[in-house]
């Protein structure tokens, strides 16, 4: 057997980007074969990866890239369990990496996205694989959302967990950059109300008109009360409809209108939104195990 050195630990560390230990215990099974010590780690990543796809990943980061014209620009959602693996310098730099690659090559879904080329040559997924099994949480891209500006794309990033791209038209720098943050303050569902899905503002006036009923008035003031709901709803939902938050006596229209801007479109990621978190209870699991009831 021939014998493992450093140097070929090394090696393959580089290769793999896996842990020390891991690789020397790759290169002994292999009988120090780099190349089978290599595909033995793809192996052994891949089982990694399918033992912890069950587990929730709700913590993770929002990761942006806008190329150096502003004109392409994409934001990413990657999740893991925890927030500690979420903060890891080699998951960090995965996200960015994919946002990077979901701009610059226009993947159609997230499938697709996993099967294209990083810079380093290996697939976006195999990447996953191996962060997998190097930070031993699961971790998978659960989004991403790719913007062709008609104008300039301006970013804002609220730490690792907001990430915005807003496309606008005329204006600035600062009034680029004054709609991402209100976007991620505010979090408007998009830009103006001819935008809201007619399904949501059908039950929204559903909603509005069985609270209006329960008042017992006559139906013409049920309609006006309702319209009125509707109106304030749509202001509410919509971008141009807010306050803008730095100056909340004008709307966002009204200083998109100052400033000969357009809002074209928008993008916002709020890491783990809408995904449900499982809550242990650590006091009940022990009192099960040792065969007690916990007292009420």
């Amino acid at each position: 057997m021939a014998e493992i050195t450093a140097s070929m630990v090394k090696q393959l560390r580089e290769a793999t980007g896996l842990g020390m230990m891991e690789c020397k215990k790759a290169l002994a099974e292999s009988g120090g074969d780099m190349k089978a010590a290599t595909d033995l780690l793809r192996i052994k990543s891949g089982a990694k990866a399918s033992k912890v796809a069950d587990r929730v990943a709700a913590e993770g980061a929002v990761s942006a890239f806008v190329s150096s014209d502003a004109k392409v620009g994409a934001l990413v959602e990657v999740n893991c369990e925890t927030d500690f693996v979420a903060k890891d310098a080699n998951f960090s730099s995965f996200a960015g990496a994919v946002a990077r690659i979901a701009a610059e090559r226009a993947p159609k879904d997230v499938g697709a996205l996993a099967g294209l080329p990083l810079a380093s040559g290996k697939t976006v997924e195999a990447a996953r694989q191996e962060l997998i099994m190097k930070l031993g949480e699961n971790i998978h891209i659960r989004r991403f959302a790719r913007i062709e500006a008609s104008g300039r794309l301006a970013q804002y990033s609220h730490g690792a967990r907001i990430g915005v791209l807003v496309d606008v038209q005329g204006g600035d720098e600062v009034l680029g950059k004054d709609l991402a943050m209100h976007i991620a303050a505010s979090k408007p569902l998009c830009v103006s109300k001819d935008e809201v899905p007619a399904e949501l503002l059908a039950k929204e006036r559903k909603i509005y008109t069985a609270q209006a009923a329960e008042t017992g008035k006559a139906a013409n003031i049920i309609g006006k009360m309702v319209e009125g709901r509707v109106t304030k709803y749509l202001a509410e939902v919509t971008l141009l409809g807010q306050p803008f938050v730095k100056d909340p006596d004008i709307t966002v229209a009204k200083l998109v209108a100052g400033k000969g801007a357009a809002v074209k479109a928008f993008a916002l990621f709020v890491v783990g939104e809408g995904i449900e978190k499982k809550t242990t209870d650590f006091a009940a699991e022990v009192m099960a195990q040792v065969g007690q009831s916990r007292p009420h």
